[in-house]
């Protein structure tokens, strides 16, 4: 990015000034490093989002943002309905609700060592992953309405877990606000046999090995130590959430004059969240929240009941589900007040800080944990939030390491399958019914995770608790 376009505030925060029709500044959260590598869109989409109608404080950018959808994925933004904020479908994003939830087993690293090989292939035979990739379940209308409206419960309720899983899920498994008569049926007949399935992309579910501890009090209470293996699932929700997306972005746009709505570029159409289609997307897309927390729920069933034929006392309790493609009605203090804001996170985490009242109590004294995805055969981190987050970022952080180049540059420039062979050699199994999608998810394709995170940390969004490495790679 050209830095002429920036103020420098810190190391680690620098300001995109207000001009033209901007309502607020844009601010990015990144080393000189992390901005260098951004592209100027970074910058011009966030100035589109200030110009926004309602928007509070700045637009944000954490330190993995990149060209995104309307908005910056890594993009933050705050709207104030009293003051005709508005609800924007690209500043959720296609896979509404996309995000981790981490299980620990455990199992110590050389216990999955004894048996990797089978157990990477136990997996990828449970685990459906992959471009249409079907599930077990096939819901019929009745079915995919009430997963709609209750979310995991609904697939804890089917048998696909337990009740302890809820409490530590994000907004307990399921949104309120859903309301799946907004989905239109082209959307549920996508579904209808995806539920219970990684999908492609980024997608994955992992066997970690925790590295490093760096916040001995946080780890605790997450259930971590060194050596110690997780299982983290990362997937949303699959083809209706892209439908939801699409569908009304379209009807966004259609009526974005009869809004009053002036829009820098049309992927940032929009509507006001009063208005009747605000309400309705506002409805639809909590109900692809409850579809994406609820295919994570059956995923984890699936994965418990792999590890059980290998290791039958292993009981997988869930450490946390985050999503990170959301827009969420939530309480911040702003300029000293309390106010109820629509905060939009278009691949970034929510990182509640210690304290908050929607944690559970095991939770609540180390802060929410936070996720973040490395590229495949790279480290992931486990982060926690923090107060001072709460204040900067709406209590957001970074998701992931963040494309360093696109998935066509990827593909011409590394063979999937040298890059699963390579990765075993690293002591990673990988199984895949996609080499050109291993090509596309290649390391070298992705930003430095480590130095997103150290970012994300020396800015005061969230704090470093854990290093984890993968161990087994199931890629969609």
């Amino acid at each position: 990015m050209d830095f002429s376009l920036l103020e420098k505030v810190s190391d680690h925060e620098w300001r995109l000034p207000r001009r033209g029709a901007m309502r607020v500044p844009g601010t990015l959260f990144a080393t000189a490093e992390l901005v260098a590598g951004m592209d100027n869109a970074v910058a011009e989409q966030l100035r589109g989002v200030a110009e926004l109608p309602g928007i509070v404080g700045a637009a944000l950018a954490m330190p993995d943002a990149h060209w995104g959808y309307g908005f910056p994925i890594g993009g933050v933004a705050a709207f104030d309905p009293k003051q005709g904020g508005i609800i924007s479908a690209g500043g959720v994003g296609f896979d509404i609700a996309c995000g981790v939830r981490t299980l620990r087993t455990g199992l110590n690293t050389e216990d999955i060592l004894e048996r990797q090989d089978e157990l990477a292939d136990l997996l990828f035979a449970r685990i459906p992953a992959g471009v249409g990739s079907t599930g077990l379940l096939k819901l019929n209308k009745k079915e995919l309405d009430r997963m709609l409206r209750d979310g995991a419960a609904w697939a804890v309720a089917q048998g696909y877990g337990e009740a302890a899983d809820l409490g530590h899920a994000e907004e307990g498994g399921r949104m309120e606000a859903a309301d799946p008569a907004q989905v239109s049926d082209h959307a549920k007949e996508r579904q209808k046999a995806e539920m219970g399935t990684l999908g492609s992309g980024n997608h994955y579910l992992e066997l970690q090995a925790v590295e490093e501890v760096f916040a001995p009090d946080a780890a605790d209470a997450f259930g971590l130590s060194p050596g110690a293996v997780l299982v983290s699932i990362h997937c949303g929700s699959r083809g209706l959430g892209h439908q939801v997306a699409t569908d009304y972005g379209k009807r966004m746009l259609a009526q974005a004059a009869k809004h009053g709505l002036v829009l820098r570029d049309r992927e940032l159409a929009c509507a006001p969240l009063d208005s009747d289609l605000g309400q309705a997307y506002f409805g639809a897309m909590n109900a692809a929240v409850n579809c994406a927390l609820a295919n994570r729920q059956v995923l984890t069933h699936l994965a418990r009941m792999a590890f059980a034929e290998f290791f039958p006392r292993a009981r997988l309790p869930l450490v946390f589900d985050v999503c990170h493609n959301t827009a969420k009605l939530e309480t911040h203090v702003v300029d000293g007040q309390k106010r109820r804001l629509l905060v939009h996170r278009k691949g970034a985490t929510r990182a509640f800080g210690p304290g908050h009242a929607s944690l559970p109590p095991d939770l609540r004294g180390a802060g929410q944990p936070v996720f973040i995805g490395g590229s495949m055969g790279a480290s992931s981190y486990i982060l926690a939030g923090t107060v001072e987050g709460m204040g900067r970022s709406f209590g957001s952080a970074c998701h992931g390491a963040g494309r360093a180049m696109s998935r066509k540059q990827a593909s011409k420039r590394w063979k999937g399958r040298e890059v699963v062979e390579r990765l075993a050699r690293e002591g990673v199994a990988v199984r895949t019914p996609s080499f050109r999608g291993v090509a596309e998810e290649a390391p070298g394709a992705y930003k430095d995770v480590a130095e997103v995170v150290l970012a994300t940390q020396a800015a005061g969004l969230a704090r470093i608790v854990a290093r984890v490495r993968p161990l087994v790679c199931i890629k969609g």
